[in-house]
């Protein structure tokens, strides 16, 4: 049986997703969660690697669960939690199609980058959002925000480190939504997409915040698209402001 995991966890103190030699990894405690709990090993497939200090409300993963393990596909959840550190959690479990793998059936992902505006650090904000002082123009955002829908080659959006087949990705929704939280205001970079490049988000979000503050325009962004270079755009943003939300497989998985 293939099993499918949702997970949340706080990545503030993991180096990430993949499991490292001699470092803590969301994807290394839930193996040894899985040992621990039914006796064998098991290598989990996530849906993507999430960087370190990146958080997620819903990563998926999957495993290779032994037959003579008499449980039901919704119980494995309970079970693993009870072995996992309080900052990850199985949030739903249920058997996956056959064939199934969380990482190469991904049809779609979905960011957010939250950020707060603060001349002064937040403690309740900052660990999971970034702050920005100074002005923000919520309309030159979102006119920089509608320049990245679409299919586009997106090699200046991402970090060097990396190697991939194609820098090429869509976005198919790239949304700015603005929140007030008590004395707290903030914008969401929302990014729906079939893929992402290294840190591409959080240059995303960088070069967003930089049009919205003045320090870049519309046409640098525009220009970087079209093939110009990474010194066009802005600082790549902290990991603390980014959660995976989702990810779509085309098929409700989770009901």
């Amino acid at each position: 049986m293939i099993a499918a995991l949702q997970i949340a966890y706080d990545g503030t103190d993991f180096s990430g997703w993949q499991v490292q030699k001699n470092k803590n990894t969301v994807q290394g405690e839930i193996e040894q969660a899985i040992a621990a709990a039914f006796g064998f090993s098991a290598r989990v497939t996530g849906s993507g690697r999430t960087d370190a200090g990146v958080h997620a409300a819903g990563q998926i993963c999957s495993f290779e669960m032994r037959d003579e393990i008499q449980i039901h596909p919704a119980r494995i959840a309970d079970a693993l939690n009870v072995f996992l550190p309080p900052a990850v959690r199985v949030l739903s479990s249920v058997r996956a199609p056959d064939g199934f793998d969380a990482c190469r059936a991904a049809k779609r992902k979905t960011y957010r980058y939250r950020i707060y505006f603060s001349r002064r650090e937040n403690p309740l904000w900052e660990r999971y959002a970034a702050r920005a002082a100074g002005p923000f123009d919520q309309a030159l955002a979102l006119q920089c925000a509608s320049v990245l829908e679409g299919e586009h080659d997106f090699r200046c959006f991402s970090s060097t480190g990396s190697s991939v087949k194609t820098t090429i990705r869509r976005l198919y929704s790239v949304t700015m939504e603005a929140w007030t939280d008590g004395f707290v205001r903030g914008t969401d970079l929302v990014v729906c997409g079939n893929g992402f490049l290294y840190n591409m988000v959080r240059i995303l979000a960088g070069a967003i915040l930089g049009c919205a503050q003045g320090r870049l325009t519309v046409c640098d962004v525009e220009a970087a698209l079209a093939g110009g270079g990474r010194d066009l755009l802005g600082k790549t943003l902290p990991a603390k402001g980014l959660t995976l939300l989702q990810v779509d497989y085309g098929f409700p998985l989770f009901e």
